[in-house]
């Protein structure tokens, strides 16, 4: 099976004083359904010494041990809520970038390629907690949990698919095996089977 680095949501727990990375279990099941096996990226490696040796040479060495055959940036977290978090995923899309890795964006994943690729995020309105029609090269009906967008099309990307009042929903970049989602794909009850196979022909399984 392909290995896919893919990144972790941050969480506090004040009365143990813990800053926990956590995965949903079930994009887990997710890539292991379309044929790939996850292995979730710690954000610690973008922050501190780990094992005595710095930071950069940290997250270098794991990657490189790894040597994933995709990057997946997860759901969670609002952008610069949690830097170590921040740290990781824009190092990520640095290394894919220069590699010519496949890489998915999820909600917040497919919100930090557009902000790693220098456009803004705005506060969404009626993307909390529903479902809605997108329209574009993807037309179907998609869940949503996100309360920011991007503010528009990043440079050398383009729109896949768009909400009815106007929201960007997915988009692909034009030179790199890149897509964003805004639904999340493993909070369906049944994967979808269209997800199912766009990740497969993404990252080429």
């Amino acid at each position: 099976m392909k290995i896919v680095a893919v990144s972790q949501r941050v969480d506090f727990y004040p009365d143990r004083n813990e800053r926990r990375d956590a995965l949903d279990q079930k994009l887990v099941q997710f890539l292991l359904d379309a044929g790939f096996l996850p292995i979730p990226i710690p954000n610690c490696l973008s922050m501190r010494p780990c094992e005595g040796i710095s930071q950069q040479v940290g997250i270098s060495k794991w990657i490189t041990n790894i040597n994933p055959h995709a990057v997946l940036l997860s759901g969670g977290n609002d952008i610069d809520s949690c830097q170590e978090r921040d740290n990781t995923e824009n190092w990520l899309l640095d290394y894919a970038e220069q590699n010519k890795l496949p890489v998915l964006g999820i909600c917040r994943g497919m919100q930090m390629m557009g902000v790693w690729a220098g456009v803004k995020l705005n506060i969404a309105s009626q993307h909390i907690r529903t479902r809605h029609l997108v329209t574009g090269e993807i037309q179907r009906e998609v869940n949503s949990y996100h309360n920011q967008v991007i503010d528009g099309c990043p440079q050398n990307f383009s729109i896949l698919a768009s909400s009815q009042d106007g929201e960007i929903e997915a988009i692909r970049h034009q030179h790199l095996p890149w897509e964003g989602w805004m639904w999340h794909p493993e909070r369906e009850e049944i994967f979808h089977s269209y997800d199912i196979q766009r990740i497969k022909s993404l990252f080429g399984n």
